[in-house]
């Protein structure tokens, strides 16, 4: 019989022994012979063994949608995984007072179904990618294994993962933070960070009862979210995908973000905000959409300056010094450069956006907004706009007495004072942004009360009155002054043609006399 020294020399030789082996297949044998051999091995396995596994992987395997089967899953086990895993991940939930353990990669737990023991395993892969530009780049991609006995085959299939998904669904809406998710930049798509979407607490305060807007236009808008939020075999129905899109269009200051944190907090979803001009080209910002997902709101901020999609913005100044020659010229060269500075960064086109949010792809996903901000409306492309893909235009006005209201009642907690009546003529007189009115009403010191606030706000509006009409009568000058230009221009244009005539005239008349004699 062999002694303790003789079974552990023997033990270390066998494992010297088969690491070199291992070696030596790894570095020798090539590839595509490896994948051959262990495709075979693990078929002769399956003929001898006795249990069955199943595996739920990350993402789909094209790699284009995260999988809401393997989210379930986890948050199914973190339940379990606490008190029967050895290594554990913690993470912090605003909506739990304990940090939040999940399984660790490489790790396993048990779980037991009726009578049934089954086990869990979780695990990662690292994948290596060959990107267009001829550069290798590694990644991982995780997956859990599902085992269990062959016996139990039919039980574990029809029973148990159905249970295990409908259990995690539900943990996951208890536990759900709503985050605000910002889009990175596709040379930081890595697993190891937060993948193509960055994300943060979403904590927005703004409600529908805090927005300066008209009560009854605000209750529409309930009216219509709570229509949509209900609406899955509705949509099914008509034959359209879970979707509605929503344009905020007004002069700055008037609450266009303010309104999406409202929506966001009366339907509890998450916001994903697209900035595009970071998005490479159309394959990738179907990428984003696909990794977002339902009970979420896709906001595009600013529609109008998006690269070449609606045009950059002008102000009224330079549209009035393109009458000139000089200053045409200069607006050419600006946006030729505007233009190729865009084709640098981006290469998203018109088509790619629209058939991203409302073509084929559109219907990849359920329960979701789409909402466009925009200051200048009429700059946009119709198509863009057109209902079906924008269904309810909103435009988030200046400040009138009905929302002025609301910001008093927020601001100052008044209902009514002595200046409100000159308050609603001013208003009515004069356009100030929800904004001005916001800032113009919020106390500056402890001394400061109601009346101050009331008093300046007055002041604030008569200045602002007396700006809108020095600037009227200036803008009446400037026009005054272009078409006294366009005039002269027309005249000595007229005047110039009708001297190019007399010469040729003339001319004619020369040549004419010249050939006679």
């Amino acid at each position: 019989m062999l002694d303790t020294a003789a079974i552990w020399g023997l033990t270390g030789t066998t494992v010297t022994s088969f690491m070199f082996i291992w070696a030596i297949y790894s570095q020798y044998v090539p590839r595509h012979l490896r994948s051959y051999i262990e495709k075979y091995a693990y078929k002769m396995m399956g003929w001898v063994s006795l249990y069955v596994h199943i595996k739920f992987t990350e993402y789909t395997d094209e790699g284009l949608k995260r999988s809401d089967n393997y989210d379930a899953i986890r948050n199914y086990l973190s339940t379990n995984s606490a008190a029967r895993a050895l290594r554990l991940k913690a993470d912090e939930s605003k909506n739990s007072k304990a940090l939040v353990l999940s399984m660790d990669d490489h790790e396993e737990v048990e779980d037991v179904f009726d009578g049934v023991k089954v086990k869990w395993h979780s695990n990662v892969k690292e994948i290596q990618t060959q990107s267009s530009y001829g550069r290798s780049s590694s990644g991982e991609r995780r997956f859990f294994t599902l085992t269990f006995h062959r016996r139990h085959r039919g039980m574990i299939i029809e029973s148990y993962i159905t249970h295990v998904l409908r259990e995690g669904r539900e943990i996951g809406l208890r536990n759900r933070e709503r985050k605000l998710f910002t889009n990175n930049s596709s040379s930081e798509w890595y697993a190891w960070r937060s993948g193509k979407w960055s994300n943060v607490p979403f904590h927005h305060p703004a409600t529908f009862e805090t927005l300066a807007m008209d009560p009854e236009k605000k209750e529409g808008i309930k009216k219509d979210l709570i229509k949509f939020s209900k609406g899955k075999d509705y949509y099914k129905k008509v034959g359209k995908p879970w979707k509605r899109g929503y344009l905020l269009f007004g002069p700055p200051g008037t609450g266009k973000s303010t309104m999406i944190s409202a929506i966001a907090n009366f339907l509890e979803y998450d916001v994903y905000d697209l900035e595009l001009t970071t998005v490479k080209d159309n394959s990738e910002l179907k990428k984003l959409l696909l990794d977002t997902k339902g009970k979420s709101i896709i906001v595009i901020e600013d529609i109008d300056c998006s690269l070449d999609l609606t045009g950059q913005r002008k102000t009224k100044k330079e549209e009035d010094e393109e009458e000139e020659e000089e200053d045409e010229e200069e607006e050419k060269k600006e946006a030729e450069k505007k233009k190729m500075e865009g084709e640098k960064q981006s290469k998203v086109t018109l088509s790619g956006l629209l058939n991203s949010i409302d073509g084929l792809w559109s219907a990849c996903s359920d329960e979701k907004i789409i909402i466009f901000t925009t200051n200048f409306v009429d700059k946009l492309d119709p198509a863009l706009i057109r209902r079906g893909r924008m269904d309810n235009h909103i435009e988030m006005s200046y400040c009138r007495f009905e929302a002025f209201k609301v910001l008093a009642k927020n601001y100052l907690e008044i209902e009514s004072h002595e200046l409100y009546g000159e308050i609603e003529k001013l208003l009515e007189e004069t356009d100030v942004s929800p904004a001005d009115v916001a800032e113009t009403l919020m106390p500056k010191s402890d001394e400061e009360d109601a009346d101050v606030c009331i008093k300046r706000l007055v002041k604030t509006v008569e200045e602002e009155k007396e700006k809108a009409k020095k600037l009227a009568e200036e803008e009446e000058k400037n026009r005054a002054e272009r078409e006294e230009r366009r005039r002269k221009k027309k005249e000595e244009a007229e005047e110039k043609k009708k001297k190019e005539e007399e010469d040729k005239k003339k001319k004619t008349e020369e040549e004419e006399k010249e050939e006679k004699e």
